[in-house]
């Protein structure tokens, strides 16, 4: 890290320049972290929940909830008196394509910028995802210029990416509207992708992909929080952010090293990857025959994810929101561990 960047992270850790946040998806893995990010530097949050279960979970993270749902027509009345507004919520279901995935992402993205923009909201960051670029093919080093595809993965890559273009036209001069997009959010609190890995390890359906030596782009859930924060503070209005924890590793390391810290040895069973590439091809075309009826084991969306390399270059957001990770893998993996042993 140069010494100005570091200087510049420094300035920004003292200042937060909101102070009262709207955010969506609360009480999701993402949300959680965001309300402890942001309340521990007095920012206050106000916490979309849908439910009184919701509601109370980001109640106990010190943010205030709003009882509702992103379609409701008096969103706009939660956000009065917010600065700015974070989008976290989303379906992220990586199977076959279905009409809610759509109405939560693309709908309820048009609808929270329309109600944020009725409230006067004066920023908003939308959480977007790598996935809106995922074809099954391989992502290498790629940027921000690469294209949104004709033919996306599936249906998780694709309302994501309209739910992207509907942010872009939405921004304007006293609207801003910035897009960051992590990819493979590990770390503490994991509700989502370690749960899953050691569900797959504990009943023995865990396999690698061609032994799982391609390269993986990843993004700490402290990193995603910080580079929110910076976002906010100097990201561009119209303008997308990859963000992640720097240099790629291999896929078969990190997800070694997140099995390890829950006491877990590493399977050494490798599938071939065309084996699995024709198993979700065959999976798709079974759920859209089927009209949904019938539940693949494995996508093209979640092959796409987890079957080849994804690497990303975060040149622009170390760039333009003098962003840098605040947290090394090493030390993520020995919070997990730590808390393991609690």
């Amino acid at each position: 890290m140069t010494d100005s960047i570091a200087a510049q992270q420094a300035a920004t850790d003292k200042h937060v320049p909101f102070q009262r946040i709207f955010l969506t998806g609360g009480s999701g893995y993402v949300g959680r972290n965001l309300i402890r990010h942001f309340t521990a530097r007095g920012v206050e949050v106000v916490a979309l929940a849908r439910s009184d279960a919701s509601a109370e979970t980001v109640r106990a993270l010190g943010a205030k909830p709003f009882l509702g749902d992103l379609l409701d027509a008096g969103l706009a009345l939660g956000m009065a008196g917010s600065d700015a507004m974070i989008h976290a919520a989303a379906d992220t279901d990586h199977g076959p394509a279905t009409e809610r995935q759509r109405r939560i992402n693309e709908d309820g993205t048009r609808a929270v910028l329309d109600a944020a923009r009725a409230a006067g909201i004066r920023k908003v960051i939308h959480l977007s995802t790598e996935s809106v670029l995922a074809t099954g093919r391989p992502l290498v080093d790629i940027d921000e210029t690469m294209p949104l595809p004709a033919h996306p993965a599936a249906g998780y890559s694709r309302t994501k990416a309209a739910a992207e273009r509907i942010a872009l036209a939405e921004s304007a001069p006293g609207f801003p509207v910035v897009i960051l997009r992590p990819r493979f959010v590990w770390g503490r609190d994991d509700t989502t992708a370690l749960p899953a890995l050691t569900e797959a390890v504990r009943s023995g359906k865990f396999a690698w992909i061609g032994g799982g030596t391609y390269l993986t782009s990843t993004t700490h859930i402290a990193n995603l929080c910080a580079a929110v924060e910076r976002a906010l503070d100097r990201g561009r209005g119209g303008e997308i952010y990859f963000i992640s924890d720097g240099e790629p590793v291999p896929f078969r390391t990190i997800v070694s090293a997140l099995l390890e810290t829950q006491g877990l040895d590493v399977p050494d069973k490798s599938v071939p990857r065309f084996v699995l590439r024709t198993v979700a091809a065959i999976g798709d075309l079974l759920a859209a025959i089927s009209g949904g009826r019938i539940i693949p084991p494995l996508t093209l969306q979640a092959y796409a994810t987890s079957a080849v390399e994804v690497s990303l270059d975060i040149g622009k957001a170390r760039r333009d929101l003098a962003y840098a990770p605040v947290i090394s893998m090493q030390e993520g993996l020995a919070e997990l561990r730590a808390a393991q042993q609690r």
